[in-house]
């Protein structure tokens, strides 16, 4: 982990193998291969048959997602295409201070994004980064930006997001929203408030998702 967190293995590298690990950290290959387990099963590392095991990365095709749970209602692959309305520096409101570990008033990124499906729009997000971490990002960059968020950030700000906490509740569209996603005021949307974290568990980004889910649904495998 240690590796990981001071970017000696960056994502999409090849980590060592067993043998050549037991041997730097002195310890036995068992003791090797139950941590990499451990990592593998909380995404950091991914183990490729007949070739290895590599750190985690959101470019991977079936890591570009790994945070969402929105799943279409016939079950069909939900794909989402980002539209970026503006990214500007603000003072965090106490609230967002609190989840970043700042002080209230210190500058943040400010993200607004809307995501279409089939050209419709299905997602309103606002996003909140800190600022010394993502220094220069542009609304330019973002729009250009061919796939996931969170693969802009691990390739362009070599911050590779690991894990996130949620909470979820309804509410109704505000003529913010609404206007936004094209729906009525009042129209029952699904609100996500979403922290996620990076190595060290130092939380780096705080997003407000509203979710229309008419044709869609929000979908947890517990375990």
């Amino acid at each position: 982990m240690t590796s990981l967190q001071s970017g000696e293995w960056k994502p999409g590298d090849l980590i060592p193998s067993e043998m050549d690990l037991a041997a730097r950290f002195q310890v036995s290959q068992g003791t090797v291969r139950k941590a990499i387990d451990s990592l593998a099963a909380d995404n950091l590392l991914t183990r490729r048959q007949g070739k290895g095991t590599y750190v985690a990365s959101h470019q991977e095709i079936n890591k570009e997602y790994r945070f969402l749970r929105l799943v279409s209602d016939a079950n069909a692959p939900l794909v989402l295409q980002n539209q970026f309305l503006s990214c500007k520096s603000v003072k965090a409101l106490s609230w967002i201070a609190r989840a970043l570990k700042i002080q209230t008033g210190d500058s943040v990124i400010q993200i607004e994004r809307i995501q279409l499906a089939q050209g419709k729009p299905i997602v309103l997000e606002e996003i909140w980064l800190l600022s010394s971490r993502f220094k220069g990002i542009s609304l330019d960059e973002l729009n250009r930006w061919p796939t996931s968020l969170y693969a802009f950030f691990e390739s362009e700000f070599s911050t590779h997001m690991v894990r996130a906490e949620e909470k979820i509740k309804a509410i109704e569209a505000d003529l913010h929203v609404s206007s936004r996603l094209g729906i009525s005021q009042g129209t029952a949307l699904l609100q996500v408030e979403r922290l996620s974290f990076t190595y060290g568990n130092k939380p780096v980004e705080l997003r407000l998702a509203k979710y229309h889910t008419s044709q869609q649904h929000y979908a947890n495998l517990l375990s």
